[in-house]
């Protein structure tokens, strides 16, 4: 169970039987979105470790009179001042220094990769144990630094402070080999790319339970009233809770059906849910489990990281940047994300099936189409002029023709007469038309995916 469903759980019970608790309880989706501030947050990591670093600082004075310590690790008041005044000094200065790199990361993000990308990069979780080890020495070296006296010495404090410091350099090297690493381009687009990957196994494996399956749009629903459930508020559809939601239509007898897939942005007071049958239950229960935030998240959304690996390609095709490499690399991985997407079942619409296999929730998605065409239309447009491009990317269309289902061919045989087209209004020499139309995998090499002698 995720940690917001727990949550959601302990709140629902904590106002049960409660007067009133059903318009106090903290909905799913508010939860959704705090969860998503936690994670996108850069300060509360290390406000635990300063807090904690309080906390450890006292516990090593009280430990210091039963510990017995080497001769060689006592230490003289003012050795241990001037040791735990550098401590602090040095952290508050590798602070500045980490959030001096956040800065660069922000400004590069957004001028040569995808501002789409931030989002990932405020999650890591290394950097915020980085900010909490900082803060978390600093506090423990401030505290020990106001308990050293005359006739007293944290020595056993003044000990753990230098380990603590051991451990932030550390930190720090592996801070920085990331920093250094998982900035690049290709870095960032493998890592968007198993983002993609894991969401569409995770699909896949429901699917394989034979609670999910892909309907038919024109497919009719149960008779009887249809009630529209209204957001009142707008945004992006960051997330929503399928369990919760498939078992309150089954409580009511109803079927549920988004009118929106996740990922669309909607006004204030758009049709958000169709109750189809059944009692309807209370809208703010229903909307309640619809997360809607500023942008999209990569929670819920493979769609999403297709688009941040597209923005980092076109990107790399602009005229200021001019890196058609960049892009070739960009290539390899939506190429990856292409292949997972074509051998999952992807439908405009999914049921939701109930216990008994009668049909509960109904949410729409994107078939594979719609991934094609989001993947290589805009690469193909900025990057027609490009040999490389054109020759990479029509290495990755023949590699689909020859590994996908027939389902879905078609739409992989009009991108190919379209980049064509492309490449015949690029490149009226003959010479240069037939180069551009050779499919490769380097963008530049044989043609036959081989590096030429």
């Amino acid at each position: 169970m995720h940690h917001d469903d727990r949550l959601y759980r302990e709140k629902e019970n904590a106002h049960q039987g409660e007067p009133g608790g059903a318009c106090t309880m903290v909905s799913w989706a508010t939860v959704f979105r705090l969860r998503q501030y936690v994670k996108a947050s850069l300060w509360i990591l290390p406000l635990f470790g300063l807090l904690l670093g309080v906390v450890l600082a006292d516990a090593a004075v009280r430990l210091d009179g039963s510990v017995d310590l080497p001769s060689d690790w006592e230490y003289s008041p003012s050795t241990a001042s001037s040791v735990l005044s550098s401590i602090v000094g040095a952290m508050i200065a590798l602070l500045g220094f980490v959030v001096t790199i956040g800065v660069l990361v922000v400004q590069q993000a957004t001028g040569t990769l995808s501002p789409r990308y931030m989002r990932l990069w405020y999650r890591d979780r290394l950097q915020k144990a980085v900010l909490a080890t900082f803060t978390g020495t600093f506090a423990f070296a401030f505290s020990l630094l106001r308990s050293i006296e005359t006739d007293f010495v944290p020595d056993v404090g003044v000990t753990l402070a230098g380990a603590a410091v051991a451990v932030s350099l550390l930190l720090l090297l592996m801070y920085l080999n990331r920093f250094i690493h998982n900035l690049r381009p290709v870095a960032i687009a493998g890592l968007v790319s198993r983002a993609g990957q894991e969401l569409l196994a995770r699909g896949t494996a429901l699917a394989d339970t034979g609670q999910l399956r892909a309907s038919d749009p024109a497919e009719r629903l149960p008779g009887g009233p249809v009630t529209l459930v209204r957001t009142e508020r707008g945004g992006a559809i960051q997330g929503l809770h399928v369990s919760r939601l498939k078992a309150v239509a089954e409580r009511n007898d109803c079927v549920l059906v988004l009118v929106h897939p996740v990922g669309d942005s909607v006004p204030p007071g758009a049709a958000l849910i169709e109750v189809h049958g059944g009692a309807p239950p209370a809208d703010r229960t229903l909307a309640g489990l619809v997360a809607l935030g500023d942008e999209r998240t990569i929670e819920q959304d493979p769609a999403f990281a297709m688009r941040i690996l597209v923005d980092v390609a076109i990107r790399a095709l602009s005229p200021a940047v001019n890196d058609p490499t960049t892009a070739v690399q960009v290539l390899n991985h939506i190429e990856a994300l292409l292949h997972a997407v074509g051998k999952a079942d992807l439908s405009r619409r999914y049921t939701l099936l109930d216990g008994h296999g009668r049909p509960r929730l109904v949410v729409p998605g994107r078939s594979w189409e719609d991934f094609l065409q989001l993947a290589v239309v805009e690469i193909r447009e900025y990057g027609s002029t490009s040999v490389q491009v054109c020759r990479r990317l029509r290495a990755l269309l023949e590699g689909l023709l020859g590994a996908l289902p027939e389902r879905h061919l078609a739409a992989v045989r009009t991108e190919l007469l379209l980049l064509d087209e492309a490449v015949a209004r690029a490149f009226p020499d003959p010479v240069r038309r037939a180069r551009a139309l050779t499919p490769d995998r380097q963008g530049i090499g044989s043609g036959s995916g081989s590096v030429p002698g």
